[in-house]
């Protein structure tokens, strides 16, 4: 488990410091982004994770409805990092689309472990309920800490 949620920021960590990266040409706007988007990232972690925190068993179709939507956001992202690079492909060095093509496969494989998460939380038994949902929770903890370790790191305010 904890090898899982420290596997998960250094991926997190790679593809921050990749989207950093590619937005070198628009630096000032792109910390702002950047900013936005951690934000954004930090408050709905936090508030799927005091969601979790709250749902029981029996109310598993609230929680699998709650983390579907945390996954079609996820998916939204993903598809706005796609385009992103789509679109500045040309500018990019060969060292930058070799990373960005690394970072894109990283990224679909980490969207592939939350929707194992996601499907545990859907066919788990009572008994290991508890289990299932901590470790929903601690992949998404995970996320937002590393969003914002970057967020430091790349001086994003």
């Amino acid at each position: 488990m904890k090898f899982e949620t420290m596997r998960m920021r250094n991926f997190v960590l790679m593809v921050i410091a990749f989207f950093a990266m590619i937005s070198v040409g628009c630096a000032e706007r792109a910390n702002d982004e950047a900013a936005v988007e951690v934000e954004d990232v930090k408050q709905e972690t936090q508030d799927l994770m005091e969601t979790l925190q709250d749902y029981t068993i029996d109310q598993r179709d609230e929680v699998v409805q709650k983390t579907s939507e945390a996954l079609d956001g996820l998916d939204q992202r993903i598809s706005e990092l796609e385009t992103h690079i789509e679109n500045n492909w040309d500018e990019m060095s060969e060292a930058t689309r070799e990373q960005s093509r690394a970072s894109l496969t990283a990224l679909r494989d980490q969207r592939a472990q939350v929707a194992e998460w996601h499907d545990s939380l859907k066919s788990s038994s009572a008994d290991a309920w508890d289990h299932t949902k901590q470790g929903f929770s601690e992949a998404y903890g995970a996320l937002a800490e590393a969003w914002e370790k970057a967020q430091k790191e790349f001086g994003a305010e």
